[in-house]
């Protein structure tokens, strides 16, 4: 019984179908502008990360393909309260150059020894089990 009404019930609603007070209202021009700030700031960042990383690839025209590759890539989160440190371990890219160009923006992130926020936690960051 509860699987003939699963499959009966729509897995897409339009919004128009919504009642009036469900529906989906348009951002505010504060909300747009702040949402517009953090995409343009997210950008800018992407593109120092890709400038610094530039240097060291074959195919330079590939740093943002290797990036992409990267924020999709799982990481391990390893807190040591004694050290107070917050080790962000990246697991293994697609080849080993790819690994070693990201090793390579791990110390640069790491020479910043930035703290994760609301911590006291150092951010150190590696690639694979090293």
């Amino acid at each position: 019984m509860l699987k003939k009404n699963r499959k009966e019930t729509p897995h897409h609603i339009d919004v128009n179908d919504l009642p009036e007070d469900q529906q989906f209202k348009q951002l505010s021009t504060q909300s747009k502008h702040l949402v517009d700030t953090i995409k343009m700031t997210a950008y800018r960042v992407e593109t120092a990360m890709a400038n610094s990383l530039r240097e060291n690839m074959s195919h330079p025209d590939e740093v943002r393909t290797l990036l992409r590759a990267l924020y999709n890539t799982e990481a391990d989160l390893l807190p040591n309260l004694e050290a107070q440190t917050l080790t962000i371990r990246l697991h293994h890219l697609a080849n080993v150059m790819s690994d070693n160009v990201i090793e390579k923006l791990c110390i640069q992130l790491n020479a910043t020894e930035t703290r994760f926020p609301r911590t006291n936690l150092r951010m150190v960051f590696k690639v694979g089990s090293i």
